[in-house]
């Protein structure tokens, strides 16, 4: 990639559902940027995809995307069993990388990603969007401030009833043990943990029990996690999607007040102190991975560092792999 240009061209490998709205199009809206290729191992679903948005190109071949001349960058969009496999591939293409959550879905997998382009000194990114949307900046606002004080404990708690896919014997990469050994968990922690981290520093210490309850399927399906932040703030969290109702509720816990908020919905963030209780909603945006792209742009051109790169996510692969029982 020549850093003097005005515009990075993209690609994009796996132009599935996640890359339709919540991520492709920001590619192509965010000014520096210019998504000219995409690639899905169905020609024809790629090829669709491409006139449907817009773009010049499509591949059915991963090797031809990575080793276009006109590409400069490539976002990795594939189900995590294959990011290892693409992302090697485009590191030793000497290419800009960002990689949909999880990095791998193991630790030893993401150290091998995030090692192949620390070698080449090449950036690497990875899709925690949640640290670029403007409701969860509004929460790490309210703790730098001290809003609640000195932050005590953070708990998270994450149910849902089983779905018709999980109750049928349709097969689904999110709870095939061979793709994604936690299942939902691996989909869907990673968010939560990442955005903590963010707020709360680094976690020295993780563990936790992992099983399946249910037997609807291969991968774990009931987790519950403790960990310990270098900060000494502790964490604990409960994953389960076998539970007969749907909640997602995060609650930090300080010296003098609390904050309660969803990962996942769009309700109002909550701080609650001695000065009262005070609501606040923030809209997410159309396009949830707009910011997080923008960052993208603001990192490759004008040096701010991303608030989600290899090195981040490196750090959450290894707290959900400690919480699995991996480590």
């Amino acid at each position: 990639m020549d850093k003097n240009s005005k515009t990075i061209r993209w690609g994009i490998i796996g132009c599935g559902n996640v890359t339709e709205v919540k991520s492709g199009p920001p590619y192509q809206n965010t000014e520096g940027f210019e998504l000219i290729a995409v690639m899905r191992r169905d020609a024809e679903k790629a090829a669709d995809y491409a006139r449907r948005h817009g773009v010049a190109k499509y591949y059915s071949n991963a090797d031809d995307l990575i080793l276009d001349d006109e590409v400069d960058a490539i976002y990795i969009a594939t189900p995590p069993d294959s990011h290892n496999y693409y992302a090697l591939k485009v590191a030793e293409a000497g290419k800009p990388c960002c990689i949909e959550k999880p990095l791998a879905p193991n630790y030893s997998e993401s150290l091998e990603i995030f090692e192949a382009f620390r070698r080449k000194d090449l950036p690497l990114f990875v899709a925690y969007y949640r640290r670029s949307l403007p409701r969860f900046l509004k929460i790490k606002e309210w703790l730098d401030e001290e809003e609640i004080g000195q932050v005590r404990h953070i708990r998270w708690m994450l149910t849902k009833p089983p779905s018709e896919e999980d109750l049928s014997d349709a097969y689904n990469w999110r709870t095939d043990a061979q793709v994604a050994p936690g299942g939902y968990f691996d989909d869907l922690a990673g968010h939560g943990l990442d955005l903590f981290i963010y707020f709360l520093g680094d976690i020295s210490d993780a563990g936790g029990v992992s099983l399946n309850q249910q037997d609807l399927y291969t991968a774990k399906d009931a987790i519950s996690g403790s960990w310990l932040h270098k900060n000494e703030i502790t964490g604990e969290a409960t994953w389960n999607f076998g539970c007969n109702r749907k909640e997602d509720l995060v609650e930090i816990y300080g010296s003098k007040g609390k904050i309660s908020f969803s990962v996942f919905g769009e309700d109002d963030i909550v701080l609650d102190t001695e000065n009262g209780e005070q609501k606040e909603f923030i809209e997410h945006p159309k396009h949830v991975q707009q910011f997080h792209v923008e960052n993208l742009r603001n990192h490759l051109f004008d040096g701010k560092e991303h608030p989600s790169t290899g090195k981040t996510a490196l750090h959450t692969s290894w707290v959900m792999d400690s919480i699995l029982g991996n480590l």
